[in-house]
């Protein structure tokens, strides 16, 4: 059986993962499911008065994604995810959805995109949302400050940059990893890297 393909699009707000997530979804034509499209139904039902609520309200769309991406897998239906995912607290749920459920074994090939951006163009960023109607108004941007540390999950599979410049190169290496689908491990040692 083919391997399911799973990209995590991951890295602090403002360094443009859901515009490359949504980019990378229509390109590759599967689902996406981003943090954000579960985090803001919630917030229109339930609200979020304070950073602590707004926290608690992202744990519960982490563990909803988590599930659909379970539930996914499990139909053996390539996807993207999204979401300023957490190193240290999000590979367990991960580990669960993408390579075993209910011990059955699951054959699911990960890569991670990490987006990055200078930190004062990502403040930038931050600050000209706080003035953007297309944005959901329950976001706590201003809540983020100068937040460091972010980075790749401890799991295992590809690694990719995204710094925002150099789209085509990402896109190309990003291409190449999701070819790699129907070419079984014995044919990839024969003139390609096995990734």
């Amino acid at each position: 059986m083919a391997e399911t393909r799973v990209l995590l699009i991951t890295g602090l707000p403002g360094t443009g993962k859901t515009t490359l997530a949504r980019r990378l979804a229509a390109r590759y034509r599967a689902p996406l499911i981003a943090k954000d499209l579960v985090k803001e139904p919630l917030l229109d039902v339930l609200g979020a008065d304070d950073a602590a609520r707004s926290r608690r309200l992202s744990d519960a769309s982490f563990a909803v994604l988590f599930a659909v991406a379970r539930e996914l897998v499990r139909s053996d239906c390539d996807l993207v995810l999204e979401g300023n995912f957490r190193s240290g607290e999000h590979e367990a749920p991960l580990r669960a959805a993408l390579h075993s459920i209910d011990g059955h074994a699951v054959t699911a090939r990960l890569a991670q995109v990490l987006c990055t951006v200078d930190e004062a163009e990502r403040l930038a960023r931050l600050s000209a949302r706080r003035t953007d109607s297309t944005r959901h108004a329950g976001h706590r941007h201003g809540e983020y400050g100068a937040v460091t540390g972010a980075g790749f999950l401890d799991l295992p599979g590809e690694r990719f940059v995204h710094d925002g410049v150099n789209s085509a190169a990402l896109l190309s290496a990003l291409d190449d990893w999701w070819k790699l689908r129907n070419v079984s491990a014995n044919e990839r040692s024969v003139g390609e890297p096995d990734r």
